[in-house]
This record gives structure tokens, C-alpha cells and sequence, in this order.
């Protein structure tokens, strides 16, 4: 029934206008703001609504991918913006210095956040 719909995804930010100017102008996203909403306007078509919420608390889980073709060269683009890298070292999940994680499984990925604290990940895929 639904496996045709164009569906999207959305999350909550308590400051719309600081996640449009860090989507639009730090990571370079097509942003569309309207009824209170932001739309961000992603590759393939794709979109994600950021939503106000005054109670808003940031996902501890990651809200939005973005495959790169190389997460080492996306990390240092988005570090000279100002974005700022997490890094783990828990017995499942290690970064290195730059903030990547280059397990034997699974995708080569860097995580940071947006202004809401919300987590979003580079990953370049294997």
C-alpha cells in the first residue's frame, strides 16, 4: 500500500533558523523554509523536514547520512566550516584523531552535530 509513496523523514530542532543557516550554508543543502518547517532538499530527490520543538531534545542516534565518495576529503571540507567531529572509544565503536571510524565491518564513517545537537554522519561505503 504504501511501498510507492515519496515518504521522507523529519526531526526536531528548537531554533529552525540556526539549523537553515548550518544546512544551507555550512553543509551546503538546498533548504526550503515554510509553514514553521525546513525542508532539506537532499540527493536523488530526497527530502527531510527539521521541525520546532521548544522541549526539543537531540537525538542520541543518527538522524541523517550523507554517503560521500570520500569521508577522509569530507571531513577535513567540513572541519575547515567550523563543524567539529565526535570521537568514541568505546569497546564497540573507535574513532581515530580526525573523528573517522575505520572498522573491518561496516562503513567508513565520521559523525558531528548540528546546532540542535542532532547527530548526522559522512560515511563513505564499502
Amino acid at each position: 500500500m504504501l511501498g510507492t509513496s515519496p515518504a521522507f523523514s523529519g526531526f526536531s530542532a528548537q531554533d529552525i533558523e540556526a539549523e537553515r543557516r548550518f544546512y544551507a550554508e555550512t553543509l551546503g543543502v538546498e533548504v526550503e523554509e515554510a509553514n514553521g518547517l525546513l525542508r532539506l532538499k537532499l540527493g536523488g530527490g530526497h527530502m527531510v523536514i527539521v521541525y520546532p520543538k521548544g522541549d526539543h531534545q537531540p537525538a542520541t542516534f543518527t538522524v541523517l547520512n550523507f554517503p560521500v565518495d570520500d569521508v577522509e576529503s569530507a571531513v577535513e571540507q567540513l572541519k575547515s566550516s567550523g563543524v567539529r567531529f565526535e570521537t568514541y572509544d568505546m569497546p564497540n565503536l573507535k574513532t581515530d584523531a580526525k573523528g573517522i571510524a575505520r572498522g573491518p565491518e561496516g562503513p567508513t564513517i565520521a559523525w558531528f552535530k548540528d546546532p540542535a545537537g542532532n547527530i548526522i554522519s559522512v560515511l563513505e561505503e564499502r
